[in-house]
């Protein structure tokens, strides 16, 4: 009887736990923009969950020994890990202003798609079929639920183009963590890449405070925090664990079950309701899933009976 190796099942179980934290999270930050301004809803969330991140590296265990940044990688995590995190995060939090927290994770749900024709190495055909044919089943989830919504006139195209360009940037980024995860531990990527984000985007976070007042209620500060604590420090953090060990389209499969969580939390949270359509969206989505995370076993060729050499004797 074949057996998940214990590795394996650690790292399937730690990504199934970053989508559902990825979920309430997508769903706070919807929750967010609605009063707050979207640049720094995001920079505020990843300075804070970046430098908690920092001081749990630096004065405990939990993560590892501290070891300083190598000052060969200081313009790599600028530009491969703050910016295109920041990149994605501006694109993310602005397709949420203009359409449903669900929606967009459906549009970010493409993802293994850019993965897909970014990686160029594949072993077999085999695997190639085998991956294009668990992305398309994704996508095919994706067109079932996002086939209603494209009907009607009050979401527009705008929030519709963000979403999917925010797929492409978050597929960049994830390339970039896999490239920095071969040099840093997944801990440290999370860490270094959310306040460098959070710099990158500071100038443009103070111009939007310049420009609106900013709201202060219990609720908003709460939810924050679980972005900050939960989708931030804890859901990056086994992301980019996950991609230390596998490629990115590998990784990125799981995207798939975030729109699942996303609407999850939303029929809880924002009484958004849960229809048929979504049911069926979710088998195809899961199966996309399943395609590409389980290997099918297959048979060993026969091998044809040859006479053997003769053993040589033992040496004296």
């Amino acid at each position: 009887m074949n057996t998940v190796p214990p590795a394996t099942s650690r790292l399937v179980l730690g990504l199934l736990v970053a989508v559902f934290l990825w979920g309430g999270n997508n769903t706070g930050v919807r929750y967010l923009v609605r009063d707050w301004p979207p640049v720094f809803t995001g920079s505020t969330r990843f300075l804070a969950a970046g430098l908690l991140l920092l001081a749990v590296l630096r004065w405990t265990r939990w993560l590892g020994d501290w070891q300083p940044v190598p000052a060969r990688l200081e313009r790599a995590l600028w530009w491969r890990g703050g910016f295109s995190l920041a990149a994605y995060i501006v694109v993310f939090n602005e397709a949420l202003r203009h359409t449903s927290a669900s929606h967009v994770a459906l549009l970010l749900a493409a993802s293994p798609i850019w993965a897909l024709l970014w990686e160029h190495r594949t072993p077999t055909a085999h695997h190639i079929l085998r991956r294009y044919a668990a992305a398309f089943l994704g996508l095919c989830g994706v067109a079932v639920l996002t086939a209603p919504a494209l009907t009607r006139d009050h979401w527009g195209w705008k929030g519709e183009l963000l979403g999917l360009l925010a797929s492409v940037l978050w597929t960049h980024f994830g390339r970039q963590c896999r490239w920095l995860g071969q040099h840093l531990n997944s801990a440290e990527v999370t860490a270094h890449s959310m306040w460098r984000a959070a710099v990158w985007l500071l100038p443009w976070s103070t111009a939007e405070l310049l420009s609106r007042p900013l709201p202060w209620r219990p609720d908003l500060i709460a939810v924050q925090l679980y972005c900050v604590l939960a989708g931030g420090v804890a859901a990056f953090g086994l992301w980019t664990h996950a991609l230390r060990h596998w490629e990115a389209s590998r990784v990125l499969l799981f995207n798939n079950l975030i729109p699942i969580t996303t609407m999850a939390w939303a029929a809880w949270w924002l009484e958004e309701p849960v229809t048929v359509r979504f049911a069926f969206a979710l088998v195809l989505i899961v199966g996309g899933v399943w395609l590409g995370q389980t290997p099918v076993a297959r048979p060993a060729p026969p091998q044809e009976s040859r006479p053997q050499p003769p053993i040589p004797a033992a040496a004296p």
